[in-house]
């Protein structure tokens, strides 16, 4: 996949890149996050290394839906000898907690972002060029809520994703005749 142009940001976007819909949805309470993260460790007597920190915070610092490949490139460019199998134990870790969500955008890919319940929000993923797009939709809780209580269901957690093509991806692509008479 390649990177694409975003309405409004003046730079290509990367492959997974995430961007915030005009109805920006709040961001995660990353103290709070913290915190249970900290509780959870404690609880099950596991030490925080200089690595396994440094990987936390260096995923804390990064707005964007990462995968451990991105992950690790951007611990390595501060400390080399943390391995891949470290970031990936890391990331187990901090799934199992609660503290992060895991998404699989058919990319082949498995991305992490944190996962706070008070800043809820979905996803809409560009098959072309990998943007990911987040929002949050009032309408749209409010009808997933309608529909649990008509079937007596209670909602622990739930997932919105929608596949298609973003704004740059459906705009028409110079034809090649084109491209080679603007050279000419």
């Amino acid at each position: 996949m390649t990177g694409g142009r975003v309405a409004g940001i003046d730079r290509p976007v990367k492959s997974g890149e995430t961007i915030k819909a005009q109805a920006k949805p709040r961001l995660p309470d990353q103290e709070r996050l913290r915190q249970e993260l900290n509780d959870y460790m404690l609880k099950r007597g596991l030490r925080s290394t200089e690595q396994r920190r440094l990987i936390i915070d260096t995923f804390f610092d990064v707005h964007e839906h990462i995968t451990i490949d991105s992950l690790l490139k951007l611990v390595r460019a501060v400390d080399a000898r943390v391995g891949y199998a470290t970031v990936y134990r890391t990331m187990k870790l901090l799934s199992e907690s609660g503290v992060v969500q895991e998404h699989k955008f058919g990319d082949g890919f498995t991305r992490y972002e944190l996962s706070d319940e008070d800043a809820h929000h979905d996803h809409l993923v560009c098959l072309e060029c990998g943007k990911i797009i987040e929002f949050e939709e009032p309408q749209i809780e409010a009808l997933q809520a309608k529909i649990a209580k008509r079937y007596g269901f209670l909602v622990r957690a739930h997932k919105h994703e929608m596949y298609g093509l973003c704004a740059d991806c459906q705009k028409p692509k110079p034809s090649r005749t084109a491209a080679r008479g603007a050279k000419s």
